[in-house]
């Protein structure tokens, strides 16, 4: 989607705004759609990809943890759990702040899989932005890192609106 004006000229302007969050979630869509064959090569389903990437890239976590980040029940968590503890991709450790609960770590197996399933993820877009002209490049490498502050923004929100703040 095109935007000939993808900048609110004064506070609360809301089409404008909704133009841009259209434009972002359209691009957020086709962006992933389009790295799922890149993500068919990890040879592991979608669901134990993303669950894996959590904890190689934020760590042994409990169970609810998980299920929460992957925004989950955690029955549905603990299957794919299951599936990558059987894979040899991750393990259940205790957790040493209650000994009655474990931690869900990956393995060395698991964080080899996550590592290369991540690094031909960043191959993949890093030639697909190669291919754009240069002033593309540019906008696109100064507004990457605002992202994750929309994302952050988002999941803030959910929450405060889930706490009924």
């Amino acid at each position: 989607m095109a935007l000939n004006n993808p900048w609110p000229d004064r506070p609360g302007d809301t089409a404008s705004l909704e133009a841009v969050a259209s434009a972002l979630n359209s691009g957020a869509i086709h962006l992933l759609r389009s790295l799922a064959a890149v993500d068919r090569l990890a040879a592991i389903t979608p669901a134990r990809l993303s669950a894996l990437s959590v904890i190689v890239f934020g760590g042994p976590r409990p169970l609810g943890e998980l299920a929460a980040a992957e925004g989950v029940a955690g029955p549905t968590m603990t299957r794919i759990v299951d599936g990558l503890v059987a894979g040899g991709l991750a393990e259940r450790r205790p957790d040493p702040r209650d000994g009655r609960a474990a931690l869900i770590a990956a393995t060395p197996a698991g964080e080899e899989l996550m590592r290369a399933a991540a690094a031909r993820r960043i191959s993949a877009i890093a030639s697909a932005i190669a291919e754009l002209p240069a002033a593309d490049r540019r906008r696109l490498a100064a507004s990457a890192g605002q992202l994750d502050r929309l994302a952050k923004t988002i999941r803030e929100a959910g929450q405060a609106s889930a706490a009924g703040g």
